[in-house]
């Protein structure tokens, strides 16, 4: 039997061939890829060390600001107790001491008896003048009557006038020569009341420095008691320039004994100088204290303090911010923009790790800390504050 006949077979299918062309570009493009793929963390490197060159050629500075200096407690000074009135008393008549009715510390009251001299040759020449004045107003008298007569005498044309002129010189000599003694008597009579010698004024005696026989002099002498009053008191301070424009008439400050602890007394300014004392640069002032009791003894060193005395603190800053350059002492102060600044300052007093900064920087400026000698106008820094924020990114 014969087998059925088989179909013909389907031709092969020809492979499609791809272009040699499609092939290469393929092949540049993945050769490419790699290289780019290798020259980015090269690339990414470089600019991180470009970047970063970039930052450390830029110099990172820590700043600070001026602060105002702490307050202080109301200013106090040294100060001295006088009393109100203090007088030395000395003899104005010579002679000897006859006796003394007052000792150190008595209490007088003014016009109050203290002493009595002994002045016999003044005593002497005040007789003899009082009897020289009764010869001259004898004299006077005969003169007075005289000139009268010859001027009667002149006006019935039986004396010349030449002689009645001259009994109306003599007549005007006569009075010049009364005045003088009468004035000479007084002058005496004067001295003679010294013998006594009286307070000037009421207070307190604080030395007596003569005894009973002692001689005394009117001329050149030396004194015989001296005399204070201390009821109230007067009290002088120096107030340094600082401080002095807030001193005023009036104002109330406190005196401060170191012999009384704790007590504090009123006192109130009375007067000024008015200026400043050029060789110590303090202005003397000088202030009132009553002292009733006698609680403050005149002479005493003081201290007085004038809570009223209000001082605007001055700016400090620290003694590493400044350079010291033949310009002066001078600050790198840092803008907004960057860039440094240079600033001459003057300064004030030194605290040590602090500096009083009188002119020059203001609170809100930004000073360099520990600056470098080289530093110039004009150079480019970075903030400390600034590089941390940055390396924390």
């Amino acid at each position: 039997m014969n087998s059925p006949a088989l179909p013909p077979a389907a031709p092969a299918p020809i492979p499609r061939r791809v272009p040699l062309g499609r092939i290469t570009v393929v092949a540049v493009v993945l050769v490419a890829l790699a290289a780019v793929a290798g020259m980015l963390p090269r690339w990414r490197d470089r600019a991180t060390l470009a970047a970063e060159t970039r930052e450390l050629a830029v110099p990172t500075v820590l700043v600070t600001s001026a602060v105002a200096g702490k307050a202080s407690t109301p200013a106090s000074f040294a100060a001295e107790v006088k009393p109100l009135l203090e007088a030395p008393i000395y003899a104005r008549a010579s002679g000897y001491l006859k006796r003394w009715l007052v000792d150190l510390g008595g209490t007088v009251e003014a016009g109050q008896l203290l002493a009595e001299i002994d002045s016999p040759e003044l005593n002497q020449e005040l007789v003899r003048a009082r009897a020289e004045l009764v010869q001259a107003e004898a004299a006077l008298g005969l003169s007075r009557v005289t000139a009268s007569r010859w001027a009667d005498l002149l006006r019935q044309s039986s004396a010349s006038a030449q002689e009645a002129a001259e009994k109306q010189s003599d007549f005007a000599l006569k009075s010049a020569t009364f005045d003088a003694v009468r004035a000479n008597v007084r002058r005496l009579e004067e001295l003679h009341s010294f013998e006594r010698v009286t307070a000037p004024f009421a207070g307190v005696v604080t030395a007596r420095r003569t005894d009973v026989g002692e001689l005394v002099s009117a001329t050149g002498g030396k004194e015989l008691f001296r005399l204070a009053q201390s009821r109230t008191l007067r009290v002088f301070v120096r107030v340094p320039q600082t401080v002095a424009r807030t001193v005023a008439m009036g104002q109330t400050a406190e005196l401060m004994l170191p012999d009384l602890p704790g007590r504090v007394f009123p006192v109130k300014v009375v007067r000024t100088a008015g200026t400043l004392d050029p060789a110590t640069r303090t202005l003397l002032t000088e202030l009132e204290a009553d002292n009733p009791k006698g609680e403050i003894m005149a002479g005493s060193y003081a201290q007085v303090r004038f809570p009223q005395a209000k001082v605007d603190a001055a700016l400090t800053l620290p003694s590493n911010t400044l350079l010291f350059r033949a310009e002066g002492p001078q600050v790198g102060v840092v803008g907004t923009d960057g860039k440094v600044a240079l600033r001459g300052v003057t300064l004030g007093r030194d605290f040590g790790a602090t500096l009083e900064v009188l002119a020059g920087v203001g609170p809100t400026d930004r000073v360099i800390v520990n600056p470098s000698d080289s530093l110039v106008n004009g150079a480019v820094v970075r903030l400390a504050s600034a590089a941390v924020a940055t390396e924390k990114k």
